[in-house]
């Protein structure tokens, strides 16, 4: 019997929810399955899900509202299969807690780099952890960014904004869970200078600024980070 990771899948279409078992079973992962808002809740209580895909289209209550319910005493990390995308709907899901969104039709390739992304353990700060991403060193501990051992001066402003993905990592963070963190750090940081602090601090940290593999934007949402 498989230990892989538990994952739990809300959806109401039969045909959805057969694909993925077939799919994710086959990559070792374990499924639980809810075809209404509630059962979803129950069962992520129930069974204490590592990571929960989310649809927004059920037909006891909306998809953004279990989301919220979800995140008043769940962390599991979700992702939401949605028809919609437009930017101001995935923003939404986005600040409502959702980790990441596919719209439909999806691949499932692609699901999968997604869960991968969302299950990869991130160690925080404190515990002295080192990240790395595309031959970047990140330690937490000594505050530095380095490649081949020779550090990268960054600005505080940049490191924030560097800690604040990089303990997101795979996670699309948006332009304003972003500008709420660095409010709390610098009074004087300005929604309208966001992305000229992404281009300068690329800059210093890709190989290639034009073509990044570390900060990757997603047009009108926000940024998300890739660490190995």
């Amino acid at each position: 019997m498989s230990e892989g990771p538990i994952i739990l899948v809300i959806d109401d279409e039969v045909q959805i929810r057969r694909m993925l078992r077939l799919s994710l079973e086959a990559h070792g992962y374990r499924l639980k399955e809810a075809t209404t808002s509630q059962d979803g809740l129950d069962q992520a209580a129930l069974s204490k899900p590592d990571l929960i895909i989310l649809d927004l289209g059920l037909p006891d209550r909306g998809g953004l509202e279990t989301l919220k319910r979800l995140r008043e005493w769940n962390r599991s990390p979700v992702i939401v299969l949605s028809v919609k995308n437009s930017e101001q709907d995935i923003i939404e899901l986005l600040d409502s807690g959702a980790n990441d969104y596919l719209t439909k039709p999806f691949s499932m390739g692609e699901l999968l780099a997604r869960i991968r992304a969302a299950l990869r353990h991130i160690i925080p700060e404190s515990s002295g952890s080192v990240m790395t991403s595309d031959g970047l060193v990140i330690d937490f501990v000594k505050r530095t960014i380095t490649r081949d051992g020779n550090e990268i001066k960054i600005t505080p402003t940049e490191y924030s904004i560097i800690k604040i993905l990089a303990t997101n990592s795979g996670k699309v963070v948006t332009h304003n869970q972003i500008m709420d963190e660095l409010s709390g750090l610098n009074a004087h940081a300005d929604p309208s200078y966001l992305r000229v602090f992404i281009m300068q601090l690329r800059k210093k940290i890709e190989i290639e600024p034009s073509n990044p593999k570390i900060v990757i934007t997603e047009p009108g949402v926000g940024y998300r980070m890739i660490v190995e």
